[in-house]
């Protein structure tokens, strides 16, 4: 698990993954990341996006590659991503919730994206009921 810096209680401070767990002796100055280039082995793609360095800057990089792994081997087999990566996305998940303090950010945004879709349902629900409703209730006027 990283460890968090006592100084800094801003929840924002862990949504720069450059500083935690890295210790760049010579970032690359071309590098937009501010990794360095001498990344003692291991393999980093090229322009990696901001939420792959977060997760992988945390305590659950190892649960977050085998979901990564999973997810690309999925999409390059077009299997159902759902059902093929049920299991590595439920140990990414407790993981996540093990390492809490510093996924906070992440699992925060998951679920109020949550939140926001049983919102949209509902709303697509009470409006198929509407339109029944509605077309019952024209069935019914042109029946007199």
């Amino acid at each position: 698990m990283s460890s968090s810096n006592p100084e800094s209680s801003d929840p924002k401070a862990p949504s720069d993954p450059s500083t935690r767990d890295h210790n760049p002796v010579d970032p690359d100055p071309d590098r937009p990341d501010g990794h360095s280039s001498n990344s003692g082995g291991e393999e980093e793609e090229e322009g990696e996006c901001g939420f792959c360095l977060f997760m992988k800057a945390g305590g659950c990089k190892e649960s977050f590659v085998a979901w990564e792994n999973c997810v690309d081997e999925a999409e390059k087999n077009d299997d159902d991503i759902a059902a093929k990566c049920t299991e590595v996305t439920a140990a990414l998940r407790r993981c996540m919730e093990d390492h809490a303090d510093y996924y906070e950010p992440i699992l925060r945004a998951e679920k109020a994206a949550h939140e926001e879709a049983i919102r949209e349902l509902e709303k697509e629900k009470a409006a198929t009921e509407e339109s029944e409703q509605n077309l019952e209730s024209k069935k019914e006027l042109e029946k007199n």
